[in-house]
């Protein structure tokens, strides 16, 4: 993992955008694992990629947000410039605009029903944009927007570990039903990762919907996860009215959310968080959102 600093950040302003090389430069509070964010005085944003493998998503998030921008309800983020590799640094990174306001991860006060009416509004917009340039989904987007199906031998090996701590069998059943439709309409945008460090709000309402590395055209399924992530009872359903999408959909989007649940405990996608999941996991055999 390269050694991303303030001081880093500031040697590739000074060198590449000289009239920004006096604003202040110090990195967000809290950070992603694909990318490093900083400061750039008051309303900018430096934006770098950790590793080679999250390159591609930086150049299409600078490639595909301005189309989306103009269609969407929700501010999301700009870029305003792009830089090259120099002081060190191998990547291209991106310069964008400072959106205020704090991820429902961390923030107070959220108005729980009137996020789930908004952000499944958001997304119904984001299916009728254009699909422009948007790439298909595939390796880039994680396979979000793919079948769920391509994480069927992540779901056994998951349930071969958990065989003692999970329900097999009511785990095996909602991966079932996740794989009996597939999308049957063209291809839409889809976010790929809509999860509460990637909602920000403002005084307790939804103002902006960040990091679109996963983004992509496909089946939207996937972004229907915080039916069970992050909502609960009557918030559920206000979300799946407000989302739209048929039963089947909500099946697929069942199946994502039991594959995440049991890969992350089951130590085989992403950081250990057994906790957290293991209450997802609750939810998505408790409650199937769709009758």
């Amino acid at each position: 993992m390269i050694d991303i600093t303030a001081d880093l950040v500031r040697a590739l302003i000074s060198a590449q955008f000289p009239d920004w090389r006096e604003l202040p430069v110090r990195p967000v509070d809290r950070q992603g694992w694909d990318n490093r964010t900083f400061r750039l005085g008051d309303e900018l944003t430096v934006r770098l990629p950790s590793a080679e493998g999250y390159v591609a998503a930086v150049a299409k998030e600078d490639r595909c947000l301005p189309e989306l921008a103009r269609q969407l309800p929700l501010p999301v983020p700009e870029p305003v410039a792009l830089g090259r590799p120099g002081a060190g640094y191998p990547f291209s990174w991106s310069v964008r605009r400072w959106l205020p306001g704090d991820t429902v991860e961390v923030a107070t006060g959220v108005d729980r029903t009137r996020l789930a009416r908004d952000l499944g509004d958001f997304l119904s917009e984001l299916r009728e944009a254009p699909l422009g340039r948007g790439p298909a989904a595939g390796r880039h987007s994680y396979f979000r927007g793919c079948h769920p199906s391509v994480y069927g031998d992540e779901v056994e090996a998951a349930l071969e570990r958990l065989a003692d701590l999970v329900d097999v069998a009511a785990c095996r059943a909602v991966w079932a039903e996740a794989l009996t439709s597939a999308w049957p309409s063209p291809p839409t945008w889809f976010h790929g990762d809509v999860a509460v460090g990637n909602l920000l709000t403002t005084d307790g309402t939804l103002s902006a919907v960040i990091d679109f590395g996963s983004s992509g055209v496909g089946d939207p399924a996937c972004d229907l996860v915080m039916a069970w992530t992050y909502f609960t009872g009557e918030e559920r359903k206000i979300f799946r009215e407000a989302a739209g999408l048929s039963d089947d959909a909500w099946r697929r989007a069942r199946g994502w959310a039991l594959w995440k649940a049991l890969a992350t405990m089951a130590g085989l996608s992403g950081p250990d968080a057994e906790g957290r999941q293991r209450r997802v996991l609750e939810r998505v055999l408790e409650d199937p959102v769709v009758a």
